[in-house]
């Protein structure tokens, strides 16, 4: 069952997207609606709360490239499960309704933003979450330190970054699961440079994930880099379609369990 999400939400603008090299760093198809969309007058307060964390491969851009979280929408809709993605934007796409429900599209992915940036963000924004929304019980870090590597930004700030990142979620809930994610890669004609940053990153993350987790928190890794290939591209580093379904599997394997069951 989805979740209503509140008119101020969605109201609220996404940042610009930004560029670099040429190469657009934001990490909208036409609405396909058959008759009125459910949109239950209520939130559901048991629904597991899941906050879609990262830059324009969060965010999306439609149809230029996806975001992964309308196909993780759907097979959370279609396992039966009671899932409300929270967050402090709304992206400015349309989606088809899908069983007769419209997507929940709320998130807290910023396009082009570094580790410090979505730091600072979370910052700033995860109070104003918690009060509209409610607490994230799960976190999808997507693609930790990717914007860092295409600028060619510090490797150990952004390390130092996803630490504190993970040390803000758990300190406003001491329960919470995160997931980060090894990154799916850029295309294939990617730089040396960046290929190798973010192959360092992907190793690293796993050290994270085990200094990270407590008694009651757990970091969990979900690789999405490997099978991944240039074909799930829509560009240098943004998912098509088939990227986006990808991606998506993935994170669902993982939570699936996590997730309640709608009653």
């Amino acid at each position: 069952m989805q979740i209503l999400k509140s008119t101020k939400n969605n109201l609220k603008k996404i940042l610009p997207l930004y560029f670099l090299l040429g190469i657009v760093l934001t990490f909208t198809s036409c609405n396909e609606k058959v008759g009125e969309p459910i949109r239950p007058s209520i939130s559901n307060p048991n629904a597991t709360k899941i906050l879609p964390l990262g830059a324009s491969r969060v965010e999306g851009a439609r149809p230029s490239y996806e975001s992964y979280r309308y196909e993780l929408w759907k097979l959370l809709v279609d396992g039966k499960k009671s899932a409300d993605f929270i967050g402090t934007i709304t992206d400015e796409a349309s989606y088809p309704v899908y069983q007769n429900l419209s997507f929940d599209n709320n998130h807290e992915g910023r396009g082009g933003f570094t580790s410090g940036q979505i730091l600072s963000a979370l910052s700033f924004g995860l109070d104003e979450v918690i009060a509209a929304q409610g607490t994230p019980e799960i976190v999808l870090l997507s693609s930790p330190g990717g914007n860092d590597g295409l600028q060619n930004l510090s490797y150990d700030d952004a390390v130092r970054n996803i630490n504190e990142i993970i040390d803000l979620l758990q300190a406003k809930n001491p329960n919470i699961t995160i997931i980060i994610e090894q990154m799916a890669p850029p295309s294939t004609n990617s730089t040396n440079v960046l290929k190798n940053y973010l192959a360092q990153m992907n190793a690293e993350v796993v050290k994270i994930a085990t200094a990270q987790t407590t008694s009651t928190s757990k970091v969990i890794t979900v690789d999405m880099n490997t099978g991944f290939t240039d074909a799930l591209l829509a560009d240098q580093v943004h998912y098509n379609e088939a990227g986006a379904k990808f991606i998506a599997k993935r994170y669902y394997a993982v939570i699936k369990d996590l997730v309640k069951q709608a009653p």
